[in-house]
């Protein structure tokens, strides 16, 4: 799970990148349920939240929702879409959680970007640590399974939105259905029904309020032969 002391790490690493877009004088409210973007729309714009919550998701034309990320406080949203022509957002954001995001122009991005090395440097390797984001995800669901895949985003919820109880236990401090599970494994509100309650009957987890307590962590690691990956790779934004 990551601590204080790891978020404000991982804040620093990429203050360069977060300073430029949170200098924008344009921000703009997140109202619940509405769009950020939707996929095939222009891309003129990205995004840093700098508070609330969106969630970046893939609508296929059947309908079916494929989750990637929860995107919190000074994450970046929109980014995939930098240099390059007639540019199109590729999925579609939108606000869980009411906050607000300071929002800055494309072009003016890659332009600071062919200016300054140091931004530069940091935009790739905020971009290299997307990818590895990424990837750890898609290897969750496609080596482990519907089952590997809801144990791993349970994992992934811990570290980026857990807090340690008295009791060992993490407590997920964001709220979500069922269904949202789903959307993150690629499966069924069902089949995450019947997991979820196999879990609890095995006092693994439980639930209050639309938000989950992880009782048992290393239960979950073990079931899934987690590898360790570092905290800020194994996360959910």
């Amino acid at each position: 799970m990551m601590n204080g002391e790891s978020r404000k790490a991982v804040n620093r690493d990429f203050s360069h990148l977060r300073s430029l877009l949170q200098s924008s004088k344009k921000v703009i409210p997140l109202r619940k349920h509405s769009f950020l973007f939707q996929e095939g729309m222009p891309a003129n714009e990205l995004y840093l939240i700098l508070s609330g919550k969106v969630q970046v998701s893939k609508i296929c034309p059947d309908g079916k929702e494929m989750c990637f990320r929860i995107c919190g406080s000074r994450e970046i949203v929109g980014e995939l879409t930098l240099f390059t022509n007639d540019a199109r957002y590729l999925l579609t954001a939108k606000v869980v959680e009411p906050g607000e995001a300071a929002v800055v122009n494309k072009e003016e991005l890659e332009q600071q970007l062919l200016i300054n090395p140091t931004l530069t440097l940091e935009y790739m390797r905020w971009m290299s640590k997307h990818a590895r984001r990424t990837q750890t995800k898609f290897r969750d669901l496609i080596m482990n399974g519907k089952k590997g895949a809801l144990y791993s985003t349970l994992i992934r919820l811990c570290n980026s939105y857990g807090f340690p109880l008295e009791d060992g236990s993490i407590f997920i401090d964001v709220a979500l259905k069922n269904q949202d599970l789903a959307n993150f494994c690629g499966t069924t509100r069902e089949s995450v029904n019947r997991m979820l309650n196999a879990l609890k009957q095995q006092g693994i987890i439980s639930t209050k309020r639309g938000k989950i307590t992880v009782h048992d962590l290393n239960y979950l690691k073990t079931e899934i032969q987690c590898e360790d990956c570092p905290a800020d790779i194994c996360c959910i934004e």
